[in-house]
């Protein structure tokens, strides 16, 4: 009999794309040949208001278990966003924070009930991403048999006191690079805790199809930006960028967007937004673009840069983020800019050198095969589950 262990998210399910619950997903999948694994999460599909969309208390995905339950309180945006500009502009109180968390949510103290009525029943409980409420609430009732994967980067979040206390109870850690081990050893000096470092594993895709996509959406030479359409992403300064480097280069050269828009999206013939689009599809536009770009400041791994690589596709992505920058350096195989114009002469590069393109395609692929394999990473969180 297999020994039983709960995975936490804050959301769940085949509709789910978000970094840290598609992370929660894959690894609740890969992990099943070696533990009956549970899922607890929410009834939220929408992470901006939390509203419950999910009708079943229970339910089978993938043969995972999945239990789920209702949030409380949907998020009120002009109430969240006046605490949280407290937050950014001067920092809260010790007293303040619970405000913080109950309205940046998910509100869900039956979650958390769950978790404390069923403490014994399960050998590991892990956690997925520091922000929410399920695991700043949840991860100090199981702290001792807890692995948190915390998605931790330099935000000012982690200088509240309910978050920075998160960094010190669990059993173990397990990051998604070095450089977010790095990070978080350095901010609070926890050197002591266990940890392993894993990341994500990434597949082979299956057959790609890019002249499908290509048609499909009538494009042909694109930069390409896979996820949330956001200014937390620095989606806004991607655009900035784009559009000066269109105005000093001319060209058809296009900027195609795949991702839910959280903000306006300029109307520009070379801007295409496509919105949320099945994996294949997404695979597809990947596979056919001459790059993708990623803007992000702040990132604790980033699957899309991953599969980018794997696939062959050259990556650009923001230097100002220690992790990609970390993925550049380590594996040779892709570039970072800092600013403007090093965004223009690196776009330029990538289309005009052939030969060097294909060189560091290759390594990109290699350094993908050589750290994030699927095998490897599972092996990697049951050493630490046994561990703990």
């Amino acid at each position: 009999m297999k020994d039983r262990i709960c995975l936490v998210v804050q959301r769940y399910g085949l509709e789910v794309n978000g970094g840290a619950e598609l992370q929660c997903r894959l690894f609740a999948e890969h992990l099943l040949s070696k533990y009956d694994v549970e899922v607890v999460t929410t009834k939220a599909l929408d992470y901006m208001s939390w509203k419950n969309e999910y009708k079943q208390d229970e339910e089978v995905i993938n043969g995972v278990k999945v239990h789920r339950f209702g949030v409380d309180r949907q998020r009120k945006a002009r109430e969240f966003n006046a605490i949280n500009g407290k937050l950014l502009r001067e920092g809260l109180t010790p007293d303040e924070e619970p405000e913080w968390l109950d309205k940046q949510g998910p509100l869900c103290p039956q979650l958390i009930r769950y978790i404390q009525d069923n403490k014994d029943n399960y050998k590991a409980f892990i956690f997925f991403a520091y922000l929410f409420y399920p695991t700043v609430k949840g991860l100090p009732e199981v702290a001792d048999k807890a692995i948190f994967i915390p998605e931790a980067h330099n935000e000012p979040f982690l200088k509240m006191e309910m978050i920075r206390r998160l960094f010190y109870m669990p059993r173990a850690f397990f990051f998604n690079t070095e450089e977010e081990k790095n990070f978080v050893h350095k901010k609070f000096g926890n050197t002591d805790i266990p940890y392993d470092i894993g990341g994500i594993g990434i597949e082979e895709p299956g057959e790609t199809d890019p002249d499908d996509f290509r048609k499909k959406y009538n494009l042909d030479n694109y930069l390409l930006y896979v996820g949330r359409i956001d200014e937390g992403k620095n989606c806004h300064i991607l655009f900035k960028y784009f559009k000066e480097y269109k105005k000093r280069n001319g060209g058809d050269l296009k900027l195609v967007l795949i991702g839910k828009p959280v903000i306006e999206i300029p109307k520009d013939d070379s801007i295409v937004a496509l919105g949320f689009l099945d994996e294949q599809d997404k695979t597809n536009g990947v596979a056919g673009a001459r790059m993708v770009v990623l803007p992000s400041e702040f990132e604790s791994l980033s699957m899309v840069v991953l599969e980018a690589m794997t696939v062959g596709t050259p990556v650009l992505v923001n230097g100002k983020c220690e992790v990609l920058k970390g993925h550049c350096i380590k594996s040779n195989g892709a570039l970072y800019y800092t600013n403007y114009f090093e965004f223009e002469a690196e776009v330029n590069y990538l289309l005009e050198k052939e030969e060097e393109r294909e060189a560091i395609t290759a390594n990109a692929r290699k350094y993908v095969d050589e750290n994030y394999k699927w095998n490897v990473v599972i092996d990697r969180l049951t050493n630490l589950i046994e561990r703990i």
